[in-house]
């Protein structure tokens, strides 16, 4: 069953577990730069941890021209860094800054969800980060957090 990744910022405190977690699950160092989640903090002590947002239009699949970027079997988007020519363009794509460059490997980086096991998840101490069934419910939570984040990210650049 397809699952998604559901974001309660209420419930994040800003330690960056998630953050440190994802880059040593995923380049073998505690590198926070490199982690395929970012708690973005807020002057007013909020905590936001966002990554990606799995678009159902996926303006990062749309720009990319050598076909790098595509949906795997649950619906996830993936990155085939053997095909990525490092342009960046999905990286400027993405509606809500959730991809990333990796400078030494000259390649985009995004969530993929750990192949079912997200690590952000498990190791996040607060449970701000969920990862539940995809069904009515969590769906329509995933789509107000994302506009409910647009939003304060709208507020917060003006």
């Amino acid at each position: 069953m397809e699952k998604v990744l559901l974001i309660s910022p209420e419930k994040c405190v800003g330690c960056g577990s998630c953050e440190l977690a994802c880059s040593l699950a995923k380049e073998s160092e505690f590198r926070p730069s490199l982690a395929r989640v970012t708690v973005y903090r807020f002057e007013a002590g909020a905590n936001v941890p966002m990554t990606c947002q799995q678009c159902d239009d996926a303006p990062c699949i749309g720009v990319c021209k050598t076909g790098a970027l595509s949906r795997d079997d649950n619906n996830v988007v993936q990155v085939d860094a053997s095909k990525c020519i490092g342009c960046r363009m999905c990286v400027m794509a993405c509606p809500f800054g959730n991809m990333s460059y990796h400078w030494e490997e000259n390649t985009a980086i995004k969530c993929d969800q750990c192949d079912g096991n997200p690590y952000c998840v498990e190791f996040c101490p607060t449970k701000a980060l969920d990862y539940v069934p995809a069904d009515a419910i969590s769906l329509q939570k995933k789509k107000e957090f994302s506009a409910k984040f647009a939003k304060m990210v709208q507020e917060v650049s003006e």
